[in-house]
C-alpha cells in the first residue's frame, strides 16, 4: 500500500470515529435534555393556562390547566359493563332494575323508586338521568341535587356566605326550584373538579356539607374506626375544635373522603334538612340506630315511606359504599377508594390518578396488580366468587320478603287487626332495610364480603320471622271462624296449612 493510501485511510477513519463521537455527544445531549425536561415536567405537572376559582363548575376550564385529567373524566360517557355492575352508558337511557327483578317493584310500591330504578351509568351522567328519570313525576325534594350538580356556589348564595346554611334551606324547595337556580347561576354541571380540589393548590378536599356534619358526629362519637385512623388521633386531643378532614385527616383518607361525600347512605326528603346517620358509627346496625332515634317533625319515628301495600313504615337506602367499605379489609389495610376505582398511571414523568372512575374489574393491571401478584384471571374469578355468592343471597332475600308481604296481606284479607299485623310489619321493616342496604350498596358485596353476607342473612331470617307471625294470624282468624262455619272451617285448615 502506498503512502498516499495509508494517509488517506487514516484519514477516513479518523473522520468515521470523528463522526461517531459527534452522533454520540448528540445523543447524549438528547437525552440529557430529555431527562431535565422529565425532571421538570415531574416537578411540574401542569402549566397554568387560565386561573380558576371556587365557583368555576365547568370542568372544561379546569381541563385547560389539567388536561390529562380532564381528558380521562369525559371517558366516564363511556359505556362499561361487568357481570353485576350497570352502565357507563352512553345509550339513551340504562335497562330498569324493577323489569329484571320484579321484586324490588314491589318492595318499593309507595316510594318513587317502584315508578323507575335504572342500572348506573358514568359521573357524566349523574345529572342527566336524575333530571329525567320518571321518579320527577312525583315530587322530589331539592336535597337530592347534593350529590348530582356542582353546586357548592349556590349553597354559599342561599346561605349568604354560609354553605351549610344554604344546603339547609334547599330540602324545602322542589327539585325543579333548585334546579332552576342551579342553571340561571351557570352551574349545571355534574360534580365537578372544585368539589374536590382546592383551586388555588389542587390539594384534594371535602366540600359538601351534609359530609362535613356527619364525620363530625362520627369522631364525637365513641364508635370504633379502624379505617380512619385520624379520628382516633383527633379523639386523644383536647376536642375543643371539631374534627376537620380537610386539616387532620391524611392524604389517602381523603383518597376515600372525597368519594364519601356522595356514596354514601343519607336522608335527602322534604321532612328535614339532608343528614347522614353516623352519630352512631358507620355498621349497618349503627345507621339503623340513628334512624330508630331520630323523629320526624310532627314527633312521630323517623320513616323514608309507608309500604302501600302492607303499611310498614320503611328505611330506604340510599348507596352506603362509603359505609360498607369501611367494614371491608381493603380499607383497614390503607386502602383508598381512589387506588382501586381511580389506579395513579403514568404520562411522560407524571403521575396522575385516573379520573375515568369505574368498576376495577375494567382495569385489573393497575387497580388490583399493583398489590395482589395473581393473574388478572385468578383476580376476576375471585371476584366473581364473591359477587355471585352475595347476590345468590341477595335473590333469596327477595323471595322471602315478598313471602312476607303475601302472609301480611293474607292475615289483612282474614280480618287481622292493624295492632296484630305490627309485629310482622316491624320485622318487614328490618329484613326490607338489610336486604335494601346491599341491593343499592354499588358493589354486590364486595366491599366487605362477609358483612355483605351477614347483612343478607338478617334479611332473610327477619323477612321468614314477618312471614311466620303473619301466618298465625292467619291461623288464628281461620280458627275463630271455624266455630261460625264448618265449611269455612274447612277451607281454613287448607289455608293454614298453606
Amino acid at each position: 500500500m502506498s503512502k498516499s493510501d495509508k494517509k488517506f485511510g487514516k484519514s477516513v477513519l479518523f473522520f468515521g470515529m470523528t463522526s461517531i463521537v459527534a452522533v454520540a455527544a448528540v445523543a447524549v445531549t438528547a437525552l440529557l435534555v430529555n431527562i431535565s425536561e422529565r425532571k421538570k415536567e415531574g416537578r411540574n405537572p401542569y402549566t397554568r393556562v387560565v386561573e380558576v376559582g371556587e365557583d368555576d363548575t365547568d370542568p372544561a376550564k379546569w381541563g385547560q390547566n389539567w388536561p390529562r385529567q380532564y381528558d380521562s373524566y369525559k371517558r366516564t360517557a363511556i359505556s362499561t359493563r361487568t357481570r353485576f355492575g350497570g352502565h357507563g352508558g352512553s345509550e339513551a337511557l340504562p335497562e330498569e332494575k324493577i323489569e329484571r327483578d320484579p321484586w324490588l317493584k314491589r318492595m318499593f310500591l309507595g316510594y318513587a323508586f317502584s315508578i323507575d330504578y335504572r342500572d348506573r351509568r358514568g359521573h357524566a351522567y349523574m345529572l342527566t338521568d336524575q333530571a329525567e328519570t320518571k321518579r320527577q313525576t312525583k315530587p322530589q325534594s331539592g336535597s337530592c341535587l347534593h350529590c348530582h350538580a356542582s353546586l357548592m356556589p349556590v349553597y354559599r348564595k342561599l346561605g349568604n356566605g354560609d354553605a351549610l346554611a344554604g344546603m339547609n334551606k334547599t330540602h324545602s324547595m322542589s327539585y325543579q326550584e333548585l334546579s332552576k337556580i342551579i342553571h340561571d347561576m351557570g352551574h349545571d354541571h355534574p360534580v365537578s373538579c372544585v368539589d374536590c380540589h382546592d383551586p388555588k393548590t389542587m390539594q384534594l378536599r371535602v366540600t359538601r356539607p351534609a359530609f362535613m356534619v356527619g364525620i363530625q358526629k362520627l369522631a364525637a362519637s365513641d364508635a370504633p374506626v379502624p379505617a380512619i385512623p385520624s379520628i382516633d388521633l383527633w379523639r386523644q386531643g383536647n376536642r375543643k375544635a371539631p374534627y376537620d378532614p380537610n386539616t387532620d385527616a391524611t392524604h389517602t383518607e381523603m383518597r376515600s373522603f372525597a368519594c364519601g361525600q356522595c356514596h354514601v347512605e343519607y336522608y335527602c326528603g322534604k321532612a328535614m334538612p339532608l343528614t347522614f346517620p353516623w352519630s352512631n358509627g358507620l355498621k349497618m346496625d349503627d345507621l339503623e340506630k340513628h334512624w330508630d332515634e331520630t323523629n320526624l317533625p310532627d314527633g312521630k319515628r323517623f320513616f323514608d315511606y309507608k309500604h302501600k301495600e302492607s303499611g310498614a313504615e320503611i328505611l330506604k337506602a340510599q348507596h352506603p359504599e362509603f359505609e360498607l367499605w369501611n367494614q371491608g379489609i381493603h380499607a383497614r389495610n390503607g386502602v383508598a377508594c381512589a387506588d382501586c376505582h381511580m389506579p395513579y398511571m403514568r404520562e411522560g414523568a407524571s403521575k396522575v390518578s385516573d379520573h375515568w372512575v369505574r368498576s376495577p374489574l375494567l382495569n385489573i393491571n393497575r387497580s388490583c396488580q399493583t398489590c395482589h401478584r395473581s393473574s388478572e384471571a385468578e383476580m376476576m374469578a375471585r371476584v366473581d366468587s364473591i359477587q355471585e355468592k352475595n347476590f345468590n343471597l341477595l335473590q333469596r332475600g327477595g323471595a322471602a320478603l315478598m313471602d312476607l308481604l303475601d302472609a301480611v296481606a293474607s292475615a289483612k284479607k282474614s280480618g287481622a287487626t292493624p295492632e296484630q299485623i305490627k309485629p310482622a310489619l316491624e320485622l318487614q321493616r328490618k329484613a326490607q332495610w338489610r336486604l335494601d342496604y346491599i341491593a343499592a350498596e354499588n358493589s354486590m358485596g364486595f366491599h366487605a364480603p362477609q358483612e355483605a353476607a351477614r347483612i343478607l342473612a338478617e334479611s332473610i331470617d327477619y323477612a321468614r320471622q314477618g312471614q311466620a307471625a303473619a301466618l298465625k294470624l292467619n291461623s288464628r282468624q281461620c280458627t275463630v271462624d271455624s266455630v261460625q262455619s264448618t265449611v269455612y272451617s274447612r277451607q281454613c285448615t287448607v289455608d293454614s296449612r298453606q
